[in-house]
């Protein structure tokens, strides 16, 4: 049996991880869609990472706790625009949380640097999800607390349990700096700390791992090495094929037009503003140019219309269309890799 250590400062202790071959009895012998000899324990156990179920919101001119490069993942939708900042994430990992009409769990796993947002009505029934503490390629394994079933976040399926291959129906998400967020949307909503747990938000509980490309602590397969382990990209998913955007690529703001899988998509990224997203382009003719003077506006037409970055289609200020979301996200080269084996890198 292999054993795996990690510096998790909620007990400021060291604690040892092992294979999870042996804990959890009749699950371990049910049905798996992975590897269940590659499902590794990451040591809190089930809930032991807690989840923010009733999570607290405040205007942006009254939190403290952020610095300018401080990531969020921001959700917008046509009647509310929150925030969920990853000083709260890197030690919660799921929100669970209701945005208008959208109930929504914002996943996040620190160790493969993966924001996605998920709707938490599953086969007509509203859930929530908690951490389970199990890892599958250094991912967070979700678990809906209707069935216990197991769920790969970036394989966007449950994975083990009664509800076994059921997709997750996921919700777009805008990751980018404190910095940033605040130019976009100055009147949105920010989670704030009141998240009811103990926590050193101003501290990240894994030392210099966001840093640090040879720090993996759990096993990956298989450990694709044609671009840094830490480096952030956007990857975008379709059935006919996958492709990764890394931030590295967009030094110069930009849009590009691209194919994916046979799918007309329109990337917009800066490496300046920290954001990639990506939208399907559908039936539009126009050719957008990037313009970040006026956000949220992050593209414009020769015809004078105006794409947001939340695929908003602006002409005279008011929204005629909204472009399809692609179904994309940010994460960590190393993780991209193992979880899609051969994805097509941008370049």
């Amino acid at each position: 049996m292999k054993t795996f250590k990690f510096l998790f400062t909620v007990s400021t202790l060291a604690i040892l991880c092992f294979n999870c071959g042996g804990d959890d009895g009749d699950r371990l012998n049910a049905e798996w869609t992975i590897p269940s000899s590659e499902v590794f324990d990451g040591g809190p156990g089930i809930d032991g990472i807690p989840s923010v179920d009733s999570p607290e919101f405040s205007d942006i001119s009254d939190i403290d706790f952020l610095t300018e490069s401080s990531l969020v993942v921001g959700v917008v939708t046509d009647t509310e625009v929150k925030a969920y900042p990853h000083p709260i994430l890197d030690w919660h990992e799921i929100v669970n949380d209701d945005i208008g009409d959208l109930s929504l769990a914002v996943t996040y796993c620190p160790l493969t640097g993966t924001a996605i947002g998920w709707d938490r009505n599953v086969n007509g029934t509203n859930t929530t999800f908690g951490v389970s503490g199990k890892l599958y390629n250094s991912n967070l394994i979700p678990f809906d607390r209707s069935t216990q079933s197991y769920w790969s976040q970036m394989g966007l399926e449950s994975i083990n349990g009664e509800l076994i291959r059921t997709d997750i129906v996921t919700s777009p998400v805008i990751e980018t700096t404190w910095e940033t967020w605040q130019e976009l949307y100055p009147d949105s909503k920010i989670m704030n700390t009141n998240t009811g747990f103990d926590r050193n938000y101003n501290q990240f509980p894994y030392g210099d791992y966001r840093t640090n490309n040879a720090n993996i602590i759990f096993p990956v397969t298989p450990n694709d090495t044609r671009r840094p382990a830490k480096e952030r990209a956007l990857a975008v998913l379709t059935d006919g094929g996958n492709k990764a955007y890394s931030i590295q690529e967009f030094e110069a703001d930009r849009v590009v037009e691209d194919v994916v899988g046979g799918t007309d998509i329109i990337v917009v990224g800066s490496r300046e503003k920290n954001f990639i997203v990506a939208y399907e382009k559908g039936s539009r003719n126009e050719t957008f140019e990037i313009k970040l003077d006026n956000l949220p506006v992050v593209a414009e037409s020769a015809n004078g219309l105006q794409l947001t970055i939340a695929g908003e289609i602006l002409e005279n200020g008011n929204v005629i269309e909204k472009l399809t979301p692609t179904n994309s996200f940010m994460g960590y080269w190393f993780a991209l890799g193992a979880f899609y084996p051969g994805i097509e890198i941008f370049e």
